[in-house]
């Protein structure tokens, strides 16, 4: 769990990194849509929610957060074949992500992360 919980914290920490470089380009830098840089930007902030608060819940071995941090994953992936495909530097980024994103949803959904969660059959 520990893993999973620092791999979904990684993933909304780039996420919150990314959104403060948006914003930040998008006030003060040049970019080609100010507007669209900064409504960019607010909305990776919002979405970095998600998978920081997840692998808090991951940490603290909680049921709820096991859905969350499956969402987080599963939509890195679409992110991960856009980035491989942007060429260059942007392939080694996919790939790395693609790898955390399967890495952590293993994690998350292998018997032993269901056991420690609490989610699963119960014997009565």
């Amino acid at each position: 769990m520990t893993a999973a919980a620092v791999l979904t914290g990684l993933e909304g920490l780039a996420m919150l990194a990314c959104g403060i470089y948006l914003l930040v380009m998008g006030l003060a830098g040049t970019p080609d849509s100010p507007r669209q840089a900064e409504t960019g930007g607010i909305t990776v902030l919002a979405l970095a929610v998600l998978p920081l608060i997840a692998a808090r819940g991951l940490w603290q071995l909680r049921r709820w957060s096991r859905g969350p941090a499956m969402i987080t994953q599963l939509m890195a992936l679409p992110v991960a074949w856009t980035l491989f495909n942007g060429g260059g530097a942007l392939i080694a980024a996919g790939v790395v992500l693609a790898v955390a994103a399967v890495a952590a949803l293993a994690l998350v959904v292998n018997p032993t992360a269901t056991e420690a969660l609490g989610i699963g059959p119960r014997e009565s």
